[in-house]
């Protein structure tokens, strides 16, 4: 588990897994959370109830199958009941919630976790942000759910690929900079290539949005053994960010 000394609503539970403390067998050793990497369905979800009771977490988990997009889905209306491990999950890089009926969880392998919350700990949303989401603009459809203002939303941004490990090519940062201009300062030439820094294009983005209250884990997926990393091992595991109001 990913320890901070962040600054967070009472009412609000965050948590970060690493990729130990489960049961799936290598590849995916040993905790993984994701059951559409080719692990035994059977592991995974005895991983996802060990994590949840480790974590006290004692509503249902909204999953989603994530597909590199800006859809965010909004469980503010969904019944609790219709949600269980044998749900199939919606098609969405995102979920927003303002009660304490579900927490929310996004999985990640190097792709950037972004949770947000308001400080009146009554709204939060988590955001699964691969290149392509983030300069589509994933994390503006999910700010766009929060009925706070911007300047009273706090973003808490996971465990990711690292800007001197995330080998791009021309085509990624054009796509940043033909959106904004000042994009370019987050890229790296790297040979014919670029390193990008999705940290910091997720930073710049939310600060275009009003949000002043940025925390980053500013840990490297691909260079630490410690987390499941898709660039690094390519069949691994997926490691999950949760957010819940404890009421």
């Amino acid at each position: 588990m990913f320890h901070v000394n962040w600054p967070i609503p009472d009412n609000i539970g965050i948590a970060m897994t690493g990729r130990h403390g489960g049961v799936s067998q290598s590849p995916f050793d040993s905790l993984n959370l994701g059951l559409h990497v080719g692990d035994a369905p059977q592991d995974v979800l005895a991983n996802r109830a060990l994590i949840q009771q480790t974590l006290a977490i004692n509503v249902p988990v909204t999953w989603l199958d994530q597909v590199h997009g800006t859809t965010i889905i909004d469980y503010s209306t969904v019944s609790p009941a219709n949600i269980s491990p044998q749900s199939i999950p919606p098609k969405a890089d995102g979920s927003y919630v303002d009660h304490a009926k579900v927490a929310l969880a996004v999985m990640t392998a190097d792709c950037l976790p972004v949770l947000l919350c308001n400080k009146a700990g009554t709204e939060i949303a988590a955001v699964h942000a691969g290149w392509r989401g983030l300069c589509d603009g994933v994390i503006e459809s999910a700010i766009k759910r929060f009925n706070a203002e911007a300047c009273d939303i706090i973003a808490y941004l996971g465990p990711a690929i690292g800007p001197n490990a995330f080998e791009v090519g021309a085509e990624v940062k054009q796509q940043f900079v033909e959106q904004d201009i000042e994009a370019q300062q987050w890229f790296k030439p790297h040979g014919v290539k670029y390193l990008a820094d999705l940290c910091g294009l997720a930073t710049m983005r939310l600060s275009k949005q009003g949000i002043k209250h940025i925390y980053s884990a500013n840990v490297c997926t691909f260079t630490n053994p410690d987390y499941f990393s898709y660039r690094r091992d390519q069949q691994t595991g997926r490691m999950a960010s949760f957010i819940w109001l404890k009421s």
